[in-house]
């Protein structure tokens, strides 16, 4: 099976998922902005961050493939992927992106990621301010999962980047 990982990364931490997963499995980890004859692979596995409620390079990504090809997407992102509310969140955002045929949900994986407040673009600082501002007057009964993480990042370098994580992708891409 002719196989490639994808990564859209910013700030670095899906594509330190991605070069991890390449490592142990001898596939090839490119860029979104670099992949090439996506079309032309049997399995796609596209690891994204989370950023402005998308997965950078994935929309553009799947817009390559064909139905005949299998897609594995893994979101990277800073929010507790063990909220169901959130996941729920992340699955309709990747169902939006991608064509109806290329969705299985059974083929979608969340792994948290990091920040560094100090490594932020202008755009994203003022954006986590904005979200800290607010959420620092919601009770925190009605804090959704965005909410939480930046405030308890906000300002902070954390990094919850998880190697072992990749274990059930593993098995998967091996099968």
């Amino acid at each position: 099976m002719k196989q490639i990982i994808i990564y859209g990364s910013r700030y670095g931490s899906a594509k330190r998922y991605a070069e991890k997963l390449a490592e142990q499995t001898g596939i090839e980890a490119v860029a979104h902005s670099n992949a090439k004859n996506i079309g032309s692979f049997d399995r796609v596995i596209y690891l994204g961050a989370i950023y402005a409620g998308s997965i950078l390079g994935l929309k553009s990504s799947a817009k390559k493939m064909t139905e005949k090809q299998e897609l594995i997407v893994v979101s990277v992102g800073l929010t507790d992927t063990a909220d169901p509310s959130n996941i729920g969140n992340i699955r309709s955002t990747i169902k939006s992106q991608i064509p109806a045929h290329l969705y299985n949900e059974s083929r979608i994986f969340h792994l948290r990621g990091a920040i560094d407040h100090n490594q932020l673009g202008f755009f994203y600082r003022l954006l986590m301010r904005m979200i800290h501002s607010k959420a620092s007057k919601t009770p925190a009964e009605e804090l959704d999962a965005t909410a939480k993480a930046v405030l308890e990042t906000y300002g902070k370098r954390v990094d919850y980047v998880d190697f072992n994580k990749l274990q059930t992708i593993l098995d998967i891409i091996k099968e």
